[in-house]
């Protein structure tokens, strides 16, 4: 499996360990991915006994230049998903992409654009929640554009079932999403000329923006990656990007790849800070989503506004 597979594997068996799938849906997913049932089975069990052994830590400590904490206990709240109040409607666009590909795509546009911002979706490809957090940046003045990296599958909404988009996506070459988002970037850089580029990307998508920093993109220059794993052995040879990396205190899994990140930014000698929400698991963004948190979101969502304002604006 690759890398990014491994992920999803990884995903599935701890959401089935959480007892937010069932043994015979988690089991479905992870076949559709392509792993047999011995080993799929062999997985959920190591998932299981890896949570019944572990005690997730709420510690705050990281950074440099500087080390941010934040606090936050799981709440429920009427008050609107940050960023909601003032969010644009994106439009579908397409592109395009690299080897005379076509690229399906949300757009939004900030009247005033004070720069842009490429967001990358999670494991479930182009949805209605990552079209949302498009549009919440461009009202807050940060043109933004989300590609979608199912495509050349016809795009996400070719798929009516949710766990097949993710195989799907699982299936795809590692190089075919950096070009396809370096393509994003191009076209973000066509849209607001003269203006600096970020990029967000969650879960998977975090995933994608440390692979994204990685393999050398000197047009960003900051990035906010959320809860995604750290590429094995990757450097940041080229990049010259800002980065505040989010986390979630009891999201040990994707936290376990914090130490490598950070030691490969204090190498490259980039500015950077690390932000773990206390009491806040894996995907605690997503207000679509079981694990919403919605202080922690309410919290990275003004620390990704204050980090783009010092190094896009």
């Amino acid at each position: 499996m690759t890398p990014l597979q491994r992920y999803i594997a990884e995903e599935i068996a701890t959401d089935h360990a959480e007892g937010l799938l069932s043994r015979r849906e988690a089991l479905r997913r992870l076949g559709l991915l392509g792993m047999g049932t011995p080993a799929a089975v062999a997985l959920l069990a190591a998932c299981a006994d890896s949570g019944k052994k572990s005690s997730p830590t709420t510690t705050t400590a990281v950074s440099s230049p500087a080390t941010t904490t934040a606090a936050g206990s799981p709440t429920t709240s009427a008050a609107a998903p940050p960023g909601t109040a003032t969010a644009l409607q994106p439009t579908a666009i397409t592109f395009a992409g690299p080897e005379g590909r076509t690229l399906q795509a949300a757009w939004a546009e900030a009247s005033q654009p004070r720069g842009g911002v490429l967001v990358i979706h999670e494991n479930r490809g182009l949805t209605d929640h990552i079209r949302s957090v498009t549009g919440r940046f461009a009202g807050v003045g940060y043109s933004a554009l989300a590609v979608d990296l199912l495509s050349e599958e016809g795009g996400t909404a070719a798929f009516t079932d949710q766990a097949a988009a993710t195989a799907a996506l699982g299936k795809i070459p590692q190089d075919r999403f950096v070009a396809d988002l370096r393509a994003g970037l191009a076209e973000l850089q066509r849209r607001v000329p003269g203006k600096r580029l970020g990029t967000t990307g969650f879960c998977f998508g975090g995933g994608l923006t440390w692979l994204l920093l990685t393999s050398g993109t000197p047009e960003i220059a900051a990035a906010t990656p959320f809860y995604g794993p750290f590429p094995d052995g990757g450097e940041f040879t080229g990049s010259k990007a800002a980065v505040l990396a989010i986390y979630g205190a009891l999201d040990t899994r994707v936290d376990a790849s914090r130490p490598a990140a950070e030691a490969a930014l204090d190498k490259a000698g980039l500015p950077h800070e690390s932000y773990i929400a206390d009491n806040a698991d894996h995907a605690f963004f997503n207000d679509t989503g079981p694990r919403y948190q919605p202080t922690a979101a309410d919290e990275a969502w003004r620390r990704v506004l204050d980090w783009y304002g010092r190094y896009l604006a």
